[in-house]
């Protein structure tokens, strides 16, 4: 969030309120000065409230709530349309009709009733209705697109809402109230501040004014998005990892699982150590003549078989 600096303030005329025969008692410590009968807002105060709802708008939005612009005069409605579209939030800029958050199940049959007339008005283009039933259809489906235009998306209750003329729009904010939902809205010198839960002093009819004011706030929800992204991305990131690490570990179990299964092997015995008897070889003696062994005895042997041959020829 960028820092807020008073000469915005001062060129967008946010320090001007209303005369001061139609002031409100309550706006008395938002009240810088009286000057040629107008009372001049104190911009400190302005800059405390807008500080104060940027960090509240950007931690509601990053815990993933939403949020809801109201803004019903003629000189705001571009400014709501436009800011809350830049930041992706809902808006009301026409006719708030009573019971929208505290019926809200009857509102979301009316979107119901919405979405079936704009299908019933494209499946009427081979002729098979008549000029005045189509005719009746397109004023049924201007007046609810009319009232229920910015909030056609919204299938839960907002988080917040945010108003730009407290007296105007009196019936949406004690609706919040009773629903538990904090307001934030912009107040004159006319207005009780006491209605909503994040004030900020500012003239609420200049367009200007308007403008620089819902921007700061429109900003503080962007940013409040962006964070939200940023925790879903860490924690899918968080969890991949857990499941990679799981599945590592199951793979692991269950090769030690296979290698217990196997059967029992004994060690393979050395080279002809498992040969029948028979066909072992034996080891040879070998004795020196020397000694009168083996091998001198079949010397003599063969000697005395040569002398025998000799005699007998």
């Amino acid at each position: 969030m960028s820092g807020l600096q008073i000469q915005e303030l001062i060129e967008a005329g946010v320090h001007f309120g209303h005369r001061s025969s139609r002031w409100h008692p309550a706006m008395a410590p938002y009240i810088h000065q009286k000057h040629n009968k107008i009372h001049v807002i104190d911009l400190r105060q302005t800059v405390r409230g807008i500080v104060r709802a940027q960090h509240f708008l950007e931690s509601i939005c990053a815990a993933g709530h939403e949020i809801v612009f109201v803004g019903t005069k003629s000189q705001e409605r571009e400014v709501v349309r436009e800011q809350s579209g830049r930041c992706g939030m809902h808006f009301c800029v026409h006719r708030w009709l009573g019971g929208t958050l505290t019926n809200f199940q009857t509102i979301r049959s009316r979107l119901r009733r919405l979405e079936e007339l704009e299908r019933m008005l494209a499946d009427a283009t081979d002729g098979s209705r008549g000029k005045k039933e189509l005719a009746t259809m397109e004023r049924e489906r201007r007046k609810i697109f009319r009232n229920l235009e910015g909030i056609r998306n919204m299938n839960r209750l907002p988080g917040a809402m945010i108003t730009v003329d407290v007296r105007r729009d009196e019936i949406a904010v004690r609706e919040a109230r009773s629903k538990g939902i904090p307001v934030i809205s912009i107040v004159d010198t006319d207005c009780d501040p006491s209605l909503v839960d994040i004030p900020i002093p500012g003239n609420d009819d200049a367009f200007r004014s308007i403008e620089v004011i819902l921007s700061r706030l429109a900003d503080a929800i962007i940013s409040g998005k962006d964070k939200l992204v940023a925790q879903q991305q860490e924690e899918a990131a968080r969890k991949s990892s857990e499941e990679r690490k799981a599945k590592e570990k199951e793979k692991t179990r269950n090769l030690t699982k296979e290698n217990r299964a196997k059967e029992f092997t004994p060690p393979q015995p050395a080279p002809g150590a498992d040969a029948p008897a028979t066909t072992k070889t034996k080891p040879k003696l070998v004795v020196t003549p020397e000694n009168g062994g083996p091998k001198a005895a079949s010397d003599n042997s063969e000697n005395a078989n040569q002398v025998g041959e000799n005699k007998s020829e």
